[in-house]
């Protein structure tokens, strides 16, 4: 059987997006090929790094990577995970299915490292759980 393809795109590829890529792979790597991408590319969030690890999801080889290297790529969900993506990603004409789940950006979080790893972990509960929700949904239909 084919896998499918999912490709999550946020502002910079550095938080939102590469959980929700490390998720989607770590449940569904034997349907999925997962992707990610950003507006602009821009380090691997070291604090989302580290709330994944708590959980026992390693993304220190995940690499920050600019969408234009998917433009001419087919991918059967292309996925947006933040409102900004969501209005400046331009049209994929190889994508079966756009859908936006818009998150809040824990990079943009202020106070402590403490109180901002509270916004990490909440964030990748909520990234967490649309993935066992659309796993569910879409493809268990």
């Amino acid at each position: 059987m084919k896998k499918m393809s999912a490709l999550f795109i946020c502002t910079k590829n550095s938080c939102r997006s590469q959980m929700a890529e490390a998720f989607l792979r770590h449940q569904a790597s034997d349907k999925f090929d997962v992707f990610s991408a950003g507006l602009e590319a821009a380090k691997v969030d070291p604090l989302a790094i580290k709330v994944m690890e708590e959980i026992g999801m390693d993304m220190t080889n995940q690499e920050s990577k600019n969408l234009n290297v998917y433009f001419n790529q087919r991918f059967s969900y292309l996925i947006t995970v933040c409102d900004k993506a969501n209005k400046q990603c331009p049209i994929f004409p190889g994508v079966s299915i756009r859908e936006n789940w818009p998150f809040d950006d824990p990079a943009a979080s202020t106070g402590t490292e403490e109180e901002r790893l509270v916004i990490y972990r909440k964030v990748r509960d909520e990234i967490k759980e649309r993935i066992e929700q659309f796993l569910t949904e879409e493809i268990n239909d």
